[in-house]
């Protein structure tokens, strides 16, 4: 039996990334991971390749009705779906076989089979040429998530689908129905809804991206709405059919009315929970929250002394990037060194066009604690390169500490925003002010001089374009 000193289960960004540290601070390392490519729902059937298709379905947009005011006419547009779908699929093999390279770079063991614990230094991997066992001195759990959905809602993967099947259409939809107005359903709606489908979101709460400031959430719909995207809310959906040639959908509204909705597809986009089928965690003594997620220490480990769990199976945002923060994080753990994560500075983005982006405290949460602060937002149309480039819809809004004017949160909704947001993450791991970054030279013309002038406008309401 191969004796490893870490044992990872799961390839995707948390679990890659843990296993390339490990083997970076000299752990003989190997990843195990239960298909046939690397790199878990981020890189194969979630992030990647859905921006791919929001990078594709932006570009038509615009060409269909943008273009002509900047001069450029086109005759007979029309969108190749197949192609489109193709070329998603290459983004996602030449990322997959650049994980592959990683991992023969940095000598890492890489094992494919449905792993389970025999013990807690002990793991069987199921393969297609039978069972092979392994021994690790330490061993973390990063088997991520998969897609949720509630009784009366459950996929069929035919007409009622979950964004790996939305990802997957080779025609683009008369009407598309959208259970749940998060990032992934708004996402993949706002694909198909530039694509020329009419996309009806039916949402429990009074708003979509609950989660981020709810500025967003309102300056998103405005966008959304002008891209045709029409929204139900406090609408509780009770069932979900497939009538065959399409789906319906059966809600109760606010006054406990039923409501139908009528499409070609319904995409079940509720969330996701932790995915642990299979691990065999009772071997071992663990067991699962209410929300289906392993409990862990300050150090994320079990209370099984050396396992370890990172990303979507334990508490906090099911992020690709808080992932891999603490795949790192515990490869550092088990060096001796003492890595540190403020989860309140890994930002969250929504890959919209305009994307939105967010970190830190939110409004609701700075009122909900009673802090006193203050706020400063600066519009995107007032900049001169949102007006060059047509991109004038959004704002950034900073919120700082009343008396000590330190950033406690920084939101935006506009062209680049999800990488415009690293400056306010830079700024608040530095305990930054407001009035350091409104002091601070930002370039001419560029999107982010709007977050100088946000920064203005919260130091002493002084944005000096608005």
């Amino acid at each position: 039996m191969d004796q490893y000193d870490v044992v990872v289960i799961g390839s995707g960004p948390g679990g890659y990334v843990c296993a390339i540290r490990a083997s970076q601070l000299g752990f003989k390392t190997a990843i195990i991971e239960k298909y046939d490519s690397l790199g878990g729902t981020c890189l194969n059937v979630g992030c990647i390749p859905s921006k791919a298709l929001l990078d594709s379905s932006e570009h038509y947009h615009k060409a269909a009705h943008e273009f002509k005011e900047h001069g450029i006419n086109l005759k007979d547009l029309k969108v190749d779906m197949p192609q489109m779908i193709k070329r998603k699929s290459d983004v996602v093999k030449q990322n997959t076989d650049g994980i592959n390279y990683l991992m023969k770079k940095n000598e890492i063991t890489v094992l494919h089979g449905l792993g389970s614990f025999v013990d807690k230094n002990t793991i069987n991997i199921k393969g297609k040429d039978g069972d092979t066992k392994i021994s690790g001195k330490k061993i973390v759990i990063a088997t991520g998530s998969k897609p949720n959905y509630f009784p009366g809602m459950e996929p069929d993967k035919k007409r009622i689908i979950t964004s790996t099947e939305a990802l997957e259409l080779t025609r683009v939809p008369k009407k598309m129905i959208i259970v749940g107005g998060g990032v992934i359903g708004l996402e993949l709606g706002s694909v198909y809804a530039r694509l020329g489908a009419e996309v009806e979101v039916v949402e429990f709460t009074d708003s979509i991206i609950a989660t981020m400031d709810r500025t967003m959430g309102k300056e998103l719909q405005k966008v959304l709405k002008k891209e045709g995207l029409k929204f139900f809310y406090h609408h509780k959906v009770e069932k979900v059919e497939n009538t065959g040639k399409g789906v319906k959908v059966t809600a109760k509204d606010k006054n406990d009315k039923e409501v139908t909705f009528e499409g070609d597809y319904c995409l079940v986009s509720v969330g996701r929970k932790p995915y642990t089928e299979g691990l065999g965690l009772d071997k071992i003594g663990l067991e699962t929250d209410d929300l289906g997620r392993v409990e862990t220490d300050e150090h994320l480990q079990t209370k099984v002394e050396g396992v370890y769990a990172i990303g979507d199976v334990v508490k906090g945002a099911m992020l690709a990037h808080k992932a891999e923060e603490e795949g790192v994080f515990v490869a550092e753990v088990l060096a001796g060194q003492k890595p540190h994560i403020d989860y309140k500075l890994i930002p969250n983005v929504v890959y919209t066009w305009p994307e939105v982006a967010g970190v830190g405290y939110t409004e609701e949460e700075l009122k909900e604690d009673g802090r006193e602060y203050k706020t400063g937002s600066f519009p995107m149309k007032a900049l001169g390169r949102s007006r060059a480039s047509g991109d004038i819809h959004g704002l950034i809004k900073i919120l700082a500490d009343k008396e000590t004017d330190e950033i406690l949160g920084v939101h935006m909704i506009g062209a680049r925003a999800a990488d415009l947001i690293m400056e306010g993450v830079v700024a608040m791991e530095y305990r930054a002010s407001a009035e350091d970054i409104a002091r601070m030279s930002h370039p001419h013309p560029t999107y982010s001089e709007a977050v100088r002038e946000a920064a203005l406008s919260a130091t002493e309401n002084r944005p000096i374009h608005m």
